[in-house]
């Protein structure tokens, strides 16, 4: 399932990642993986197709949807943390519960703190939405990535910041922020006053030895300031079924966002079937997938060209990859596409901190991922 991906098969994938490539073009920039979906996953899906594809069960009455009980039973069972399915919300994606959120907590103007690199979609919402971004830069140490709780103190006090972005773990560096560092972002957020979106889409990827830990699940008073955004769409590689969940933590939102029922959507059939499957029935796969993923994380860095700078991800299957002692002719992203014929993830649409780096999709098999790097090892030499 994991080693045995056939090119020729991805290359007619119909879907963004593959479709956006030209022919002859190595696809491995968006964050989607080539494996198929889990088992379960698969089967719960074609279940729906012979059986049922009229309006759910829940139609018009979202108390009714079984995701917010898988939800909290999840987070129970994997990081002790206990949550009433009452404050759970559901939305077709992370990217839409980030906007809603946002909507209903802020105004045009409102500053909205985010560490950099950032998502870029993140960072199109903010500023598409008229809030003002306040970055807060990833830097590499010798200890990884991290960021400057200082800096973050002064961004928030002389901001006007509203809000905290927060991305555990981290898109794109692959940092898995500690118990004390979350503590410590916790106290600032008490300290200045601000509602916290939690992004943990990336946390059922986390590799060994390192571990999430639930910003909201610190204590009461920080789950009351924060929204918790996560998915089964990307670990359990289904992007497409549209399906993410929110848990609400200030009372105050989660009345903003009660209604009118339908103005955000009601997730599909689909969604929350494949989401139930990969949550209840997944766990198996998912081993599997990690091992095959921490593999793949360090077979990047014994086969990347020389002079590409390389953290070895915490979590997930994106490689960030410095590039700045290249010396290119252009940027990394345009170089690489036109003289190795890989499609890479542009560091520039990371905001700053991005000038330089490009992001590296490793989720595919060990095969084809020897293949992309040999097409940069050849391009660089």
């Amino acid at each position: 399932m994991f080693d045995d991906l056939d090119l020729s098969t991805l290359a007619r994938r119909p879907g963004v990642k593959w479709s956006r490539a030209e022919p002859g073009v190595l696809p491995a920039w968006i964050a989607e993986m080539d494996f198929p979906p889990a088992p379960a996953v698969r089967e719960a899906l074609m279940r729906c197709v012979r059986e049922d594809l009229g309006y759910p069960s829940w139609d018009g009455r979202p108390e009714r949807i079984p995701l917010r009980a898988a939800f909290a039973e999840r987070m129970r069972e994997r990081h002790g943390w206990v949550l009433d399915p009452g404050h759970v919300r559901e939305f077709t994606d992370i990217n839409q519960g980030l906007q809603a959120v946002l909507r209903v907590a802020t105004r045009p103007g409102d500053g909205v703190a985010l560490h950099t690199p950032a998502y870029p979609p993140f960072l199109e919402t903010v500023k598409g939405m008229e809030r003002r971004p306040h970055p807060v830069p990833y830097v590499l140490q010798d200890e990884g990535w991290v960021f400057d709780t200082e800096r973050l103190d002064r961004e928030l006090a002389d901001g006007g910041c509203r809000v905290l972005l927060l991305v555990n773990p981290h898109n794109p560096t692959g940092r898995v922020l500690r118990r004390q560092e979350l503590e410590t972002v916790a106290e600032l957020a008490r300290r200045h006053d601000l509602l916290v979106v939690s992004d943990e889409i990336h946390s059922d990827l986390v590799h060994s030895p390192h571990r999430h830990i639930p910003f909201a699940s610190l204590s009461s008073e920080t789950a009351a300031r924060t929204v918790t955004l996560t998915s089964a769409t990307k670990a359990f590689n289904v992007p497409g079924v549209r399906c993410a969940v929110a848990h609400v933590g200030p009372a105050d939102v989660r009345a903003a966002l009660a209604g009118p029922t339908h103005l955000y959507g009601e997730p599909n059939t689909f969604g929350v079937a494949a989401t139930l499957a990969a949550w209840r029935d997944g766990d198996s796969w998912l081993s599997q997938l990690r091992a095959v993923l921490g593999r793949n994380a360090a077979l990047v860095r014994e086969e990347l060209p020389c002079g590409i700078g390389y953290r070895v991800p915490e979590a997930g299957f994106l490689a960030w990859l410095d590039c700045r002692a290249l010396d290119l002719p252009t940027d990394p992203h345009t170089f690489f596409l036109e003289k190795a014929r890989v499609l890479l993830n542009d560091g520039r649409t990371f905001g700053p901190g991005g000038e330089g780096f490009v992001r590296l999709n490793f989720g595919t098999s060990p095969g084809l991922l020897r293949d992309i790097l040999g097409r940069m090892r050849e391009a660089t030499a």
